[in-house]
């Protein structure tokens, strides 16, 4: 199984005029018929007018095959491609190796914290095992969502998503956590393998398979 995570950069203003159209002929075209979408966010912290939406194939052939399917469908070339493309400042995705396949929220009206972190090189795969023994520490706090290595463009990546109630409950599942003995005696050893860490909190679209 591979792992999509898809990034579109768009103008101010275009928003509403995406969401609408993705929502009404974008997922209907689409829909799990050409890859699993899992969830589909829009920016609210970091990089705004951005919108984030994370996939799954079987396997690189499997999405290569169905990638070139999806592009034959008329509904999805020319009635949504050519519709959102003059929306669209610039496309970006990450394709990346589960570690801890996503594990929806439970509830709905969760905002959810993405966070990136590019490690020293070769450290991304050391590193995610390195919180995987520390993570029943961390998910007495909150619940993850799910955690990737990267694998294209950047393979010296950790990607790791998170659900909250809303934003206090984030800040108090942090707040707690950073008190935890456990978690303290982790940080200096996790920090050593870690370049750059990045945040993006992401609230889920009215048509999003995670609410």
């Amino acid at each position: 199984m591979i792992y999509e995570l898809r990034t579109y950069t768009l103008p101010p203003g275009a928003l509403p005029k995406y969401l609408k159209l993705a929502e009404e002929v974008g997922r209907p075209a689409r829909g799990n018929n050409y890859g699993i979408n899992h969830g589909y966010w829009t920016s609210e912290f970091g990089t705004l007018n951005q919108i984030w939406h994370l996939w799954s194939y079987e396997s690189y052939d499997e999405r290569t095959r169905l990638r070139t399917e999806l592009a034959k469908n008329p509904k999805w070339t020319n009635d949504y491609v050519a519709a959102i493309r003059p929306l669209l400042l610039r496309q970006d995705l990450r394709l990346m190796n589960a570690v801890i396949d996503p594990r929806p929220p439970t509830g709905v009206s969760n905002v959810y914290e993405l966070r990136i972190y590019r490690t020293h090189v070769g450290n991304a795969r050391p590193w995610a095992e390195l919180f995987q023994s520390i993570l029943p520490i961390r998910e007495k706090y909150s619940k993850i969502v799910g955690l990737w290595t990267g694998e294209f463009p950047q393979p010296n990546e950790a990607v790791h998503m998170w659900a909250y109630p809303d934003l206090n409950a984030r800040t108090a599942a942090r707040a707690a956590v950073a008190k935890d003995p456990a978690w303290q005696e982790f940080i200096p050893k996790s920090t050593p393998q870690l370049a750059e860490m990045q945040s993006i909190l992401l609230l889920p679209t009215n048509y999003s398979a995670m609410k």
